[in-house]
C-alpha cells in the first residue's frame, strides 16, 4: 500500500510586500530572519513582531546549541505564530518552536519529550534547495554526540508554505549550488525509495528536469543568468520536498551527516560528495527496477547512454560544484570506520529508504572509494 499527500498550503507571491500585507505580521509573531533579509524585504512590515536574527546564535548547519541559546533568550515570551524566513537551517530551527516541549533537544531528537504543535507554523524559503516548508522533518547536528539526527513527526508540518522568487534574487552562486543540487539529490533519492509510488515519482521527475535544464541553461549563458532561473528553481526545490517528504532520502543523505557534523561541510556539498559513489554501487549491486528507470530518464535529459550517465551528471554538476575527494574536507582514513558506524547505528531512518540493501561492508567499501 502507498500513500501520498501534501500537507501545507502552498502560496506563492511575486513580492514580499504582498505577503506581508496578507498575512498581517506583527504582535503575537515569532520571527526567524537573518538581519540582511530583515532589512531589504522585511523592515517596516513586521510591527509588534518579535524577530530573531538566528545568526546571533551560531554560524553555519543547525545545531543543538543554536536551539537552545534562542530557547533560553525567549523562555517567558508567549507567541501564537512562528515565521521563519531563510535556508534550510532557519527552518529547521524554526520548526521546533512550534511545539509546547523543544529542551532539552538531545531528549526530544531521542524521543523523551512529547512533541506536540501548538503554534500556527509558516515557512518562507530564500534558497532553492532544502525543500523544508513542505516536509515534516527537522536535521540537527546533536554536538554532543557528534552527528546530526532527524526528528520526523507529522507535528513539524508547517501550516503554510510560501514561494516568494524575489528573496532569491541576492542568493550568492555557491549556495545557490550547494542547496539546488540538494534538491536534486532529494529528487533522485526519493525516486528509487522503496516507498516511491506514481505520485510521489511524478514529483521528482519534474524536480529532475526543471532542475537539470536549469544548469544546462547556466553552463550556455553563465552563472550570472541564474537570475532567469530562480522561480523554476525554487519550484523545483518543493516539488523534490514533496517527493522526498512522502518516499523519503537514504544512503546518500545518510553517509553525508557524519561528514557534514564532523567537517562543517554544507549540506548539499556534503551530499554530492556521496552521490555518485552510492548510485553506482546500487547500479552493481540491482541493475534492474527503478534505477533502470531513473537512469533511461537522466540520460534523456542529459543526451547520453545509460551507461555513463552518472559520468556525464558529474560534468554538469562540476559547472555548479566542483566535486572533491573527502580527504579534501579533512577526512582521515580513521574516520572510515567511525562514519560506518555512525550510518549504520543512528541514521536507520534513512538508511531503511535504500533502493537496495547496503550492508555495513559496503557502506565503508563507498567511502574508501570516495576517500
Amino acid at each position: 500500500m502507498y500513500s501520498f499527500r501534501i500537507v501545507p498550503t502552498i502560496r506563492q507571491y511575486e513580492k514580499t510586500t504582498d505577503f506581508c500585507t496578507d498575512f498581517k505580521i506583527g504582535k503575537g509573531d515569532l520571527l526567524f530572519i537573518s538581519e540582511s533579509a530583515y532589512e531589504t524585504y522585511f523592515k517596516g512590515h513586521t510591527d509588534g513582531a518579535v524577530v530573531i536574527h538566528y545568526r546571533n546564535y551560531g554560524s553555519g548547519e543547525p545545531t543543538d546549541l543554536m536551539v537552545e541559546g534562542i530557547s533560553r533568550e525567549i523562555k517567558d515570551l508567549r507567541y501564537e505564530r512562528v515565521i521563519a524566513v531563510g535556508g534550510g537551517t532557519i527552518l529547521d530551527v524554526a520548526k521546533l518552536f512550534a511545539l509546547k516541549n523543544l529542551s532539552p533537544v538531545c531528549d526530544l531528537y531521542e524521543h523523551k519529550l512529547e512533541i506536540r504543535k501548538t503554534k500556527k507554523l509558516v515557512l518562507v524559503p530564500t534558497t532553492c534547495g532544502t525543500g523544508s516548508e513542505v516536509t515534516n522533518i527537522s536535521i540537527l547536528e546533536l554536538t554532543s554526540k557528534n552527528t546530526k539526527l532527524g526528528l520526523a513527526s507529522d507535528e513539524l508540518y508547517a501550516d503554510d508554505a510560501v514561494l516568494i522568487p524575489e528573496l532569491l534574487s541576492n542568493l550568492p552562486m555557491r549556495f545557490f549550488a550547494t542547496s539546488s543540487i540538494d534538491a536534486l539529490i532529494h529528487s533522485i533519492e526519493s525516486f528509487t525509495s522503496p516507498k516511491a509510488s506514481d505520485f510521489t515519482r511524478m514529483y521528482s521527475m519534474q524536480a529532475m528536469k526543471m532542475i537539470l535544464n536549469g544548469y544546462q541553461y547556466l553552463v550556455e549563458h553563465g552563472p550570472d543568468s541564474r537570475k532567469q532561473i530562480l522561480p523554476d528553481l525554487l519550484t523545483a526545490s518543493t516539488y523534490a520536498g514533496i517527493a522526498f517528504g512522502n518516499a523519503g532520502c537514504a544512503a546518500v543523505h545518510a553517509m553525508s551527516y557524519p561528514l557534514g557534523a564532523a567537517y562543517h561541510v554544507p549540506h548539499g556539498e556534503a551530499n554530492y560528495a556521496m552521490f555518485t559513489g552510492v548510485y553506482k554501487t546500487y547500479k552493481r549491486l540491482k541493475p534492474e527496477g527503478s534505477i533502470a528507470l531513473l537512469d533511461a530518464y537522466l540520460a534523456k535529459i542529459l543526451g547520453c547512454g545509460t551507461d555513463t550517465v552518472y559520468e556525464e551528471l558529474e560534468k554538469l554538476l562540476n559547472h555548479m560544484l566542483p566535486k572533491k575527494p573527502l580527504h579534501e574536507y579533512g577526512m582521515t582514513r580513521d574516520d572510515i570506520d567511525t562514519f560506518t558506524h555512525t550510518v549504520m547505528t543512528k541514521q536507520g531512518r534513512l538508511m531503511a529508504n535504500n533502493y537496495t540493501v547496503l550492508d555495513e561492508g559496503t557502506v565503508r567499501g563507498i567511502y574508501r572509494e570516495l576517500y
